[in-house]
């Protein structure tokens, strides 16, 4: 299967309209040996605080959070871009929030965050793209294809918004396109790698 010949050292997840049905899906998904970090982008409205990433913790059994400013990233943690700020992945693998301004009127911007998880993880960073109502991540994600990393689109026909998927295939193509079945499956592959005896 594409991607599980390679070592996957980070997730990144793009969402808007639809996105926190689709979410839940995937984490609850997630066995307890999930290894990479996972960093998600979901458009929400700027002014509202969220409670979601404790609303989905209850369901997933990985650890789920809002990212901080300068956070380190831990294996198996997923984090959330806080409303309002773009969340960036920077060289050191720690994270990074910024009130730059909104690209393709969101902050936070899928894009920065794929683009920037690119540049940092290259060929070891998988980029999932699901339901939306925007063309936010068709960039970011073909950022992560030129880098020599993977791409996952949620299957149009099935997303509750089928533009973002669609504007992703369409501008960066995918590795792979998925039901949130298929892709819940093919997440939870991505187990601990076997330590290897010297």
């Amino acid at each position: 299967m594409a991607g599980q010949d390679k070592h996957i050292e980070l997730v990144v997840i793009g969402a808007s309209a639809g996105g926190v049905e689709a979410l839940s899906v995937l984490l609850q998904a997630l066995p307890e040996d999930f290894y990479p970090p996972v960093a998600i982008v979901l458009h929400l409205p700027p002014d509202r605080s969220t409670a979601l990433p404790q609303l989905l913790a209850r369901k997933c059994a990985r650890p789920v959070k809002e990212a901080e400013d300068k956070e380190p990233l831990v294996n198996g943690t997923v984090y959330f871009a806080p409303p309002d700020y773009h969340l960036l992945v920077e060289p050191d693998r720690s994270l990074s929030l910024s009130r730059d301004e909104p690209l393709h009127y969101s902050r936070p911007s899928i894009d920065m965050l794929f683009e920037s998880a690119a540049m940092a993880c290259r060929e070891t960073v998988l980029g999932i793209i699901l339901t939306g109502a925007s063309k936010d991540g068709a960039e970011g994600l073909k950022q992560i294809r030129t880098c020599g990393g993977l791409a996952w689109i949620q299957q149009p026909d099935e997303a509750l918004s089928r533009i973002m998927p669609e504007a992703a295939i369409s501008t960066a193509g995918a590795d792979q396109v998925l039901t949130l079945k298929q892709l819940s499956e093919n997440l939870s592959r991505l187990t601990a790698p076997a330590i290897e005896a010297d």
